[in-house]
């Protein structure tokens, strides 16, 4: 159950990430590196996301039937 809640809230601040590079990019019109920094975030959020997973799935915490064969 924690996994869930674990991968819901990287999904979740992964968009945020997304969204907020959105908005510094019409803010500062292309100029500052805000959406820049925002997009390294969102990568950075993706990778450990993935990585996470993947050890998931090594230590048998994730079931290979996947999230939903959690009870």
């Amino acid at each position: 159950m924690i996994i869930k809640i674990v991968v819901i809230l990287m999904l979740v601040l992964i968009f945020g990430s997304l969204f907020s590079a959105l908005i510094f990019l019409f803010k500062d019109k292309g100029r500052g590196k805000r959406t820049a920094t925002a997009l390294t975030w969102r990568i950075g959020l993706s990778l450990a996301l993935f990585l996470l997973l993947m050890a998931g799935f090594y230590f048998g915490v994730i079931p290979p039937e996947g999230l939903s064969a959690m009870k």
